[in-house]
């Protein structure tokens, strides 16, 4: 018990910073371009010869005591770029609703990351259009061989006085069959 007096307030120094500085990337269409340009690259002219795409659980509402109390969480969709050498083209970050529904793209055009940066999608509390089964899936593309890109989203929100935070990492998206 003696720790987790010190965990809430760690966390809400954290996350407040965060919450100020997001609101302005939390509108419908995000213009990553303007929002991370110090985390932009120019988009390789060479080939796209290596790609991939994640899966992206994400949970906007959550339903809690015997399913008569809706929480609802702000998410933040984080897209890092683990390599120390080459940059990473991010071709589409979409968010589904619980039916599959496309909610919203995120890019107008495909956007290079810089090694080792980030870009960030943020979806505030009360934007519940995703729902308890949201989702995003995020395509990308590297010049050649690269670390994979860690892709996860991490939902903050509370009811009272309790808080909850949580990540769903993202699952690289393959086809799956008989061999």
């Amino acid at each position: 018990m003696y720790q987790m007096r010190f965990v809430a307030p760690l966390l809400a120094s954290l996350l407040c910073p965060l919450v100020l500085v997001m609101p302005a990337l939390a509108q419908s269409k995000v213009d990553i371009e303007q929002a991370f340009a110090g985390s932009l690259t120019p988009v390789p002219k060479q080939e796209l010869s290596v790609s991939g795409g994640f899966y992206v659980p994400a949970y906007s509402s959550v339903a809690m005591s015997q399913g008569k109390l809706r929480v609802d969480f702000s998410v933040t969709l984080s897209v890092h770029n683990a390599s120390e050498t080459q940059a990473l083209v991010v071709k589409r970050i979409a968010y589904f609703d619980t039916a599959g529904k496309q909610v919203e793209s995120y890019l107008k055009a495909p956007v290079a990351v810089k090694p080792l940066a980030t870009i960030s999608i943020f979806i505030p509390t009360d934007d519940v259009r995703g729902g308890t089964g949201a989702n995003f899936i995020v395509d990308w593309a590297a010049t050649g061989e690269i670390a994979e890109p860690v892709v996860e989203a991490l939902m903050v929100g509370g009811v009272a006085n309790a808080h909850y935070a949580f990540i769903s990492q993202g699952r690289p998206t393959r086809t799956a069959g008989k061999k």
